[in-house]
């Protein structure tokens, strides 16, 4: 499960930064509409990822 997290991690950034490279609107906070779903979705799966169970 974890290597699929990070690799779900992974496309997320590099669509969110792909994505952010060429929209205008997508600078520091503001989001277009296209650009908002990448975006949460990045966040989400890094938060996930960042807060992951790590075995002791």
């Amino acid at each position: 499960m974890a290597d699929d997290l990070h690799t779900r991690y992974m496309r997320a950034t590099d669509t969110w930064t792909a994505h952010r490279a060429d929209c205008t609107t997508c600078q520091h906070s503001t989001r277009c509409e296209a650009g908002a779903p990448l975006f949460e979705r990045f966040t989400r799966l890094q938060d996930a990822y960042l807060n992951r169970s790590r075995p002791s």
